[in-house]
């Protein structure tokens, strides 16, 4: 189960309200202005781990235990975690489509295309555009990331008190999402699989918590 993150609740209040970074495009870069970019696993991990955190309400259909009286409360309500988790969802889609834009910087395009998922694999040379582009994508996806490990926590905590009561199909779409994210890890999956992937399990995630808002209690 995910631990609670107390301490990161006032940036997940800040996040949720706000717009992602928009990337502009990066322009072509001059050999003598160019950089390597960072490694791109450094960004497409953490942003697999953020769908993995949200994909673990599976657990709670079958790991739920009775309530006790002492048992530590969600600080938040089920209707605000749901709304929180569903943001978080739609803003990891639009994380994993700027990686799709921009497939050089984060889906190994190019010499690196078939090299499986690892750390150790440079970016290309890129231009100021292009870095700022990878910060950008950096600082929403660990934002993300603080925002779904929350959030995912308190509504298992709901499912777990009876305030959200969904059917078994739901938990076994969260468990699917689970699946395929342990496939790209098992397989050793190319960058770019893991982007269109995680960009699949995105959509599939924000619809599961769509349906789990149906089913309040409260």
């Amino acid at each position: 189960m995910v631990l609670p993150l107390s301490a990161a609740a006032p940036v997940c209040a800040t996040v949720s309200s706000r717009t992602l970074a928009k990337d502009p495009g990066p322009s072509a870069p001059d050999d003598g202005d160019s950089r390597i970019a960072p490694d791109p696993f450094a960004a497409v991990l953490p942003a697999i781990a953020a769908l993995g955190t949200i994909s673990s309400i599976a657990t709670i259909n079958w790991a739920a235990r009775e309530r006790t009286a002492d048992r530590m409360r969600p600080k938040r309500k089920a209707v605000t975690a749901l709304r929180e988790l569903e943001t978080c969802c739609l803003h990891l889609s639009e994380i994993f489509r700027r990686f799709q834009r921009n497939p050089k910087l984060f889906a190994g395009e190019g010499a690196q295309g078939a090299t499986p998922l690892k750390f150790g694999v440079h970016g290309p040379r890129v231009g100021p555009d292009a870095a700022k582009i990878y910060q950008h994508a950096i600082n929403d996806v660990a934002s993300m990331l603080v925002l779904a490990s929350q959030s995912a926590f308190e509504v298992m905590c709901a499912v777990e008190d009876g305030t959200v009561e969904a059917p078994e199909e739901i938990f076994f779409g969260f468990g699917e999402c689970q699946d395929r994210l342990n496939k790209l890890i098992q397989n050793r999956a190319t960058l770019k699989a893991s982007v269109d992937t995680g960009a699949e399990v995105a959509e599939r995630l924000a619809s599961l918590v769509r349906e789990l808002k149906k089913y309040r209690t409260d």
